[in-house]
């Protein structure tokens, strides 16, 4: 695999003239992450959720009436809808009527809520996650809660700023030229040879994963 320093090189020459670290993303402290609700990250989560398949901008448009079906988002509460509040939401026209998906945001809220009475605080555990790790923290999503397997639990990681790689086609583009996979990673032990690069590069240059991961999707596709 090539070093960190290839790798921003190569993206400095073909994007010559550009700001890149501009175009890098923005994460969040451990700290920051702790001061977040669990009802906010409940609610990230769901929008996630409900993104998978459909254009973000219309799932957003529904937000607010989504804020309104799901009591706020707070994870107590919607733990405790019953199978009657949940099949009533199918009625709702004002938000994205997807039975499995509706489901989830219950069976989530339960996880957010058994991870708050472990560490305090569902965010306490995302902040305090060492980043070295993380595809384990993807694992703990898809096991624990429902419709958080593929992408979906890293990308609400990204989303409520905690620091993780992406597997976008891009950068699954970008491991295989860089010899370190021949295929999407989907099994453990693809995933650890993922990590494993990460974690070098990220020693190599004190960068986030999230930068790392950026830098690498544009080192294909020139």
């Amino acid at each position: 695999m090539k070093s960190f320093k290839w790798l921003y090189e190569h993206v400095s020459a073909h994007k010559s003239g550009e700001d890149i670290e501009a175009l890098l993303p923005q994460i969040r402290t451990a700290d920051e992450i702790r001061m977040i609700s669990d009802d906010r990250l409940l609610s990230e989560m769901s929008r996630r959720v409900f993104r998978a398949g459909l254009k973000h901008s219309v799932v957003d448009g529904k937000w607010p009436a989504f804020e309104l079906a799901f009591w706020g988002f707070d994870p107590h509460k919607v733990a405790l809808m019953s199978d009657e509040q949940l099949e009533n939401l199918m009625q709702n026209e004002a938000i994205i009527r997807h039975w499995g998906k509706i489901k989830s945001v219950r069976a989530n809220a339960l996880m957010v809520t058994e991870f708050a009475a472990q560490y305090g605080s569902f965010a306490n555990l995302i902040a305090d996650w060492p980043e070295q790790e993380i595809t384990e923290l993807w694992a703990l999503l898809k096991k624990q809660g429902q419709q958080l397997g593929g992408r979906s639990g890293a990308y609400f990681l990204r989303q409520a700023g905690k620091d993780t790689f992406l597997l976008t086609d891009d950068v699954v583009a970008a491991l295989k030229a860089q010899g370190i996979i021949d295929k999407a990673p989907t099994a453990k032990r693809d995933l650890k040879k993922v990590q494993d690069a990460f974690n070098q590069w990220q020693q190599e240059s004190g960068r986030p994963m999230a930068h790392i991961s950026r830098l690498l999707s544009y080192t294909v596709g020139w």
